[in-house]
C-alpha cells in the first residue's frame, strides 16, 4: 500500500535516513568488521585492505556523527583510538543482513540484471 500524507513523507525520511548510511563504498565492511569486536585504526584499516587511510578517517567520521560508530581515546603513549559500534549500529547490521540476503536470493539469476536496462531506457527518454 503506498502511504500518502504525513506518514508517507516520514515514512520516506525514516527510509531516507537508513539508505543514507550506505552513501559510502566501504560502510557496509566497515560496520561488518566492527561488529564482531573493537578495533584500532589500523587494525581496520588492514582488515579491509585496499582502503586509503583518507576514505577510512572520512567513513569513520562519517559513521560516527550517524551514530554507528563510536569512537575513544585510549590515553596511551602514543595516544591510540579504538572503534566499535553503538547499540544503533549493532542493529544497522541486522538490516544490513537482511539486504545481503535479499541480494544473494534476488541478485544476477532473479531479474535484477534488467534493472540496469530499465534505468539507462529512462535516462534516454528523460534527454
Amino acid at each position: 500500500m503506498i502511504r500518502g500524507g504525513e506518514e508517507g513523507v516520514r515514512c520516506e525520511a525514516a527510509m531516507g535516513e537508513a539508505l543514507r548510511v550506505l552513501g559510502g563504498k566501504w560502510s557496509y565492511e566497515v560496520i561488518s568488521r566492527l561488529y564482531y569486536r573493537t578495533l584500532r585504526f589500523n587494525e581496520l584499516r588492514r582488515s579491509l585492505g585496499g582502503i586509503t587511510v583518507k576514505s577510512l578517517t572520512d567513513i569513520v567520521r562519517q559513521l560516527e556523527s550517524l551514530g554507528i560508530v563510536r569512537r575513544e581515546v585510549i590515553p596511551t603513549t602514543p595516544v591510540s583510538v579504538e572503534y566499535s559500534l553503538t547499540e544503533k549500529g549493532k542493529e544497522y547490521r541486522a538490516v544490513l543482513t537482511q539486504m545481503r540476503e535479499w541480494g544473494e536470493k534476488w541478485g544476477s539469476s532473479g531479474g535484477l540484471d534488467d534493472l540496469d536496462g530499465v534505468a539507462n531506457d529512462r535516462r534516454k527518454n528523460e534527454n
